[in-house]
Order: C-alpha cells, then structure tokens, then sequence
C-alpha cells in the first residue's frame, strides 16, 4: 500500500509543502517570484518573502529576528549579489561577502530553528574554469574557478560545505542546487549589472532604434553557454524541494550550449536588428565553454527542461519591450 507521500507524488526522501510555513529569500526577485507562484499552486500554507529594506540578509541580527518572525518550516535561499562579468569584476570583495554572509547566516538559523528543508541554490560560476564539457558535479572540486566571476562562486561553493558539515554533525536536511545561466521576463536588463542575454537583448534594441549600422560585443564569440529559462528553473528547484534529500550537489540546466557568436546573431535576428555585429577582442570571453550533465537531476527528482530557446528567447524579448524598452535604465518591477 502507498505511503501518504507516494500517494502525493512526493519521494521517500522528500517533504510535503502543503500547509508549511516557507521562507523564500529572494523571493520577490527574477527567480523567485516564479518558484513562489509554484509553491502557491502546491499548496504551501504560506511564503515568508523578506525584503532588503527590513532584513538586511548580510547582517546576522536581522536573520535571526526574521527566522523569530517567520518560524519557517522549509526554507529555500535563493537571495545573491550577482551580475555579468562587468559587475563581477568591479564588485569581487562585495559579491563575496555578501554571498558568504548571507548564506552563513540563513544556513545557522535554519539549524537552530530545526526546519524540515533547507534549499540552497548555488551557480554554475562554481566550477573550475576549465571544467572538461559536460559539467558533471564530480568535477566541482578540479581546480579553480574562472577569474572574473571567481569571488561569487567560491562564496556558493562555500555554501554547500556548510550543507554537507551540518548534515555530518547536526543531522541538517540541506540540499545544493547549481543552475545554469538563466533568462525570461523580469530578467535585469540595467547594462551596468546584467547577465549575457537581457544586456545583448537591450545593446541589440538600442542599435535597431537608433538605426545604427554595426554594434559591438565584447571578447571573441567563441565561449559557448547553457540557458535555462526561469520558469523551467523554478520548476526544478521546487520539484527537488519535494523529492531529493541527497548530500550531492545537483546541475540544473537543459544539457546544450551554443556559442556567444551564434547567440547574438539569434537575438539580433529576434530584435530585428539588421547592422554589423563586431568585436572587441581586447575584452573577456569568460569561462570558455559551459554546458551541465543534467542526469542526475532527472535520476533524483524528475526534472528535464521544457521551454525551447527559441520560445523563451521570443517570450524574453516581447516581455522586454512591453515593460522596459530601450533607454530606460532598470528592470521592470
């Protein structure tokens, strides 16, 4: 006979988030409304979603009166200090410090108030620069990561020792997730700070408004990246919030990868823009390729993709011009 688990579909291993109290930080933001939205549709009792101007996350007070206030059951961290190679390599010492303080302070509190499920979502930033393609979570710990973005992903890296040293010692129901590059709508497409796909989105609309006849791009084109469309994401994380319990960390991405060359004349073609594209070689390229083996996470909790790039790109890019437009100089809230 089923267990009451197995009849909900939740694994062995897993937990019900109907009628749980869940602390999502990060939750407001471009990942985390979608996984609120799903938590809402499986039935969470209610999502503790704390803001910036009243928890500094950074600041272990304040995470301890939010988890007094909250008294959470499940807990799923996606809050980070996070942008392109840009801001990675402007901010190193603060997007360290930030992602370190955060997740040393959430992760304690969460042990001391005994919940049920602590998610943890790290970055593909983790991986060493030189990672033999496709990442598999084996290689994680051989060698360092790439330089620009090297601050960031030892700081989540950090995390999931954190994790597994307080699943040793404690008992801790901790669990480390590792997606791709992601995109879609509410993506930050502020071009001091943004990811590869809102700032070439933004660069493409600029030019084809302005009718200029080439744009310029940094580095070769040659690095490849993996993409994985923000609702997709969300599904994944909340799939492993219910089924997996693993001390593992777990890659979450679609198993492809194109290269920045192919990738801008894709969005150029969605844009509309028509004009040259060149290249600024004296720029950096970045980790030079980057595609994730996503077996495990279809093993463990039954994710697999399901947006086509060609969709989420085409979604990303109307959702764009609707509610920001070129020349306005934040994300849509």
């Amino acid at each position: 006979m089923p267990t009451a688990h197995e009849a909900a579909g939740i694994g062995a291993r897993g937990v019900s988030l109907a009628g749980k109290r869940v602390l999502v930080t990060g939750g407001a933001g471009f990942l985390g409304a979608p996984v609120c939205r799903l938590l809402n549709e499986r039935g969470a009792g209610e999502l503790i979603v704390p803001r910036r101007a009243e928890y500094d996350l950074t600041d272990a007070g304040a995470v301890a009166a939010l988890f007094e206030h909250a008294k959470p059951d499940v807990v799923l961290h996606l809050a980070a200090e996070v942008g392109g190679i840009g801001a990675n390599r402007d901010n190193p010492g603060r997007f360290f410090f930030a992602n370190m303080a955060m997740g040393l302070h959430v992760v304690e509190q969460a042990r001391l108030h005994g919940v049920e499920k602590f998610v943890q979502v790290g970055t593909v930033c983790s991986y060493p620069k030189f990672t033999p393609v496709p990442f598999s979570e084996a290689s994680l710990w051989d060698g360092y990561p790439e330089e620009t973005n090297a601050p960031y992903g030892v700081a989540k890296k950090a995390l999931l020792v954190m994790l597994t040293a307080y699943r040793d010692q404690y008992g801790f129901p901790g669990i480390f997730l590792m997606p791709t590059n992601l995109y879609g709508p509410r993506d930050n497409f502020d071009p001091r700070s943004s990811h590869v796909i809102p700032a070439l989105i933004r660069k493409c609309e600029e030019a084809r408004l302005a009718e200029e006849p080439s744009m310029t791009c940094w580095g070769t084109g040659s690095a490849s990246r993996e993409f994985l469309y923000v609702d997709d994401c969300a599904e994944a994380i909340v799939a492993a919030t219910e089924r997996y319990d693993g001390p593992e960390p777990v890659n979450i991405g679609v198993g492809k990868e194109i290269t920045i060359r192919d990738l801008v004349e894709l969005i150029a073609e969605a844009t509309g823009f028509a004009g040259e594209i060149r290249w600024d070689t004296s720029k950096p390229d970045g980790q030079p390729r980057r595609v994730l083996d996503t077996t495990r996470a279809a093993r463990e909790f039954g994710f697999e993709a399901s947006t086509s790039f060609e969709d989420g790109l085409r979604r990303t890019v109307d959702w764009f011009r609707e509610h920001v437009g070129a020349g306005e100089p934040t994300r849509a809230s």
